[in-house]
């Protein structure tokens, strides 16, 4: 099970940066994590970039799918859809956290907007008051990232993920270095392979 790209544990975004600024933390099978530091906090956030042999149309779908989206999100216990506005939506996921951390769960504000070119970005905000705390789970208190999707030439995308967050409560730092690496992996190399076969590649 991935954690739920769009929300999760120690997942860590920055805002807007200079690309200096970060620092590649892995490259393996076409995909590549930086790395940056985030004022303030003590979560890095995280970068993940790759390109997929299907078209943006087909990325969509499955991150549409807020429950099936479950199958590649790295740390993804289980996601529902909360509510769908035009083109905002919220949802609500359990995150699959390591001992000795505390379970998670988060809230996540997406908003759709589409990019020239047939592409489009998928921007998280945390919305951790939308329902009350459930009993047993931690809530992550603050998200902030966004997916964003670009042809780069027909039947084939760049996709890069970008998240921050804070996961409330305590967490050791042995999980969350190793969890800002491999949510951002894990969950590529899992939309990836999703995608592709869908496309028929």
């Amino acid at each position: 099970m991935r954690l739920s790209a769009l929300a999760c544990l120690a997942a860590l975004f920055a805002i807007p940066v200079h690309a200096s600024d970060w620092s590649l933390a892995k490259e393996e099978d076409g995909i590549k994590v930086f790395l940056k530091e985030v004022p303030g906090s003590t979560f890095k956030a995280f970068r993940g970039e790759t390109t997929i042999n299907a078209d943006a149309a087909v990325i969509k779908r499955l991150q549409e799918d807020v429950e099936g989206s479950c199958e590649w999100l790295h740390a993804c216990e289980s996601q529902r859809l909360l509510k769908q506005e035009g083109n905002e939506a919220w949802s609500y996921t359990r995150i699959d956290t390591p001992w000795p951390a505390k379970p998670r769960d988060s809230i996540v504000h997406v908003t759709n907007e589409p990019l020239a070119g047939g592409g489009f970005k998928r921007t998280l905000q945390g919305a951790p008051a939308y329902l009350p705390e459930e009993s047993g789970y931690v809530r992550v208190s603050e998200l902030d990232g966004y997916w964003r999707v670009e042809p780069v030439s027909e039947g084939k995308v760049k996709v890069t993920y970008e998240v921050h967050t804070e996961p409330g409560g305590e967490v050791p730092a042995w999980i969350v270095n190793k969890f800002v690496v491999d949510a951002p992996f894990n969950t590529l190399s899992g939309l990836r392979e999703l995608a592709e076969s869908k496309a028929g590649r």
